[in-house]
């Protein structure tokens, strides 16, 4: 039987091996999560989202010393992309985040997308579950960064931070639908960059074109990660972003959309398998032959493939 005292405790090598297990889905994982689970819901999950160049790890690197000095311990989920070849990952986030691994409460972890649309890894949520376990206050999970189509991360966040960047595209990019209306607090990062101002504007536009009764618009900080610049300010809008979760009573719903979006992606997943493995590799490859043909379509041939089970 999973012993989950020394994760509540805080050990740093059994949360390590842990994460290992979750990785690689291993049998282990699944009971010490059911063990862990009860001992969860503290953590504040903030979400870090952008396209790739804008700076989300050196942002990241930057916020957590002064969530630090706020007096909040930090995990960071780091989801990397994954070779569409060999399935492999560079990890190069915990590469550019060396500066924040000698303090005892910073825990640094890096996963492998492995093919996972949306910008986050099969396994965040698990990941996520460990540190919240562990006790980290503050849990900062960064996305992969594939852009506009990038939104998951709103449905395992409690707070998403969307970062743009001046240079990255004209200043139509910073308005489109999708990965901005996912963002509860805006940073134009590089904001010392010629054409900073007009990102400002362009998301200032969008802000003020929000309904009135809306109760929470994304305020915009402008920073300079590399500087530091703008991250007190950050700081400061993730906190007054918790407090309006919690005043408000949209972080006790967004827990229960968190964990509703969960549960269904598990048992989409369980019953995928459970309806491959009844089917058998024949069946479908039939059926696959039989699109190929041209004799059904795909939504067809889903259709009958159901019907047999």
């Amino acid at each position: 039987m999973f012993d989950p005292s020394p994760i509540i405790a805080g050990d740093r090598r059994a949360l390590a091996r842990l994460l290992t297990h979750i990785e690689n889905t291993d049998a282990e994982a699944a009971e010490a999560l059911r063990w862990l689970f009860p001992h969860t819901g503290r953590a504040h999950l903030i979400g870090i989202t952008g396209a790739p160049g804008c700076g989300k790890s050196t942002l990241v690197n930057a916020l957590t010393p002064a969530l630090r000095q706020a007096g909040s311990t930090v995990a960071i989920l780091a989801v990397d992309p994954s070779s569409p070849f060999t399935g492999g990952a560079l990890l190069g986030d915990r590469l550019r985040m060396r500066d924040l691994a000698g303090d005892p409460g910073v825990f640094i972890r890096s996963t492998a997308s492995r093919g996972a649309a949306g910008g986050l890894a099969r396994t965040t949520a698990d990941m996520a579950t460990a540190f919240d376990a562990a006790g980290y206050d503050k849990i900062l999970i960064e996305t992969v960064g594939a852009g506009q189509a990038e939104v998951d991360i709103a449905s395992t966040a409690h707070t998403v931070l969307v970062i743009e960047s001046p240079g990255l595209g004209d200043d139509v990019q910073a308005i489109k639908a999708g990965i901005l209306e996912i963002a509860d607090l805006l940073a134009v990062n590089k904001a010392d960059q010629p054409y900073a101002e007009n990102t400002v504007r362009a998301l200032r536009a969008s802000v003020d074109m929000m309904p009135a009764n809306v109760a929470w618009k994304p305020p915009i900080i402008q920073t300079v990660a590399t500087l530091g610049q703008g991250i007190a300010e950050l700081v400061q809008a993730v906190e007054q972003h918790l407090a309006y979760l919690v005043s408000s009573g949209e972080g006790q719903r967004r827990e229960r959309e968190r964990l509703r979006h969960e549960l269904s992606t598990r048992l989409q997943d369980l019953l995928l398998d459970k309806l491959v493995t009844r089917l058998g590799d024949g069946n479908f490859e039939a059926a696959v032959e039989r699109i190929l043909a041209r004799q059904w379509d795909p939504l067809t041939a889903a259709k009958h493939l159901a019907s047999e089970t």
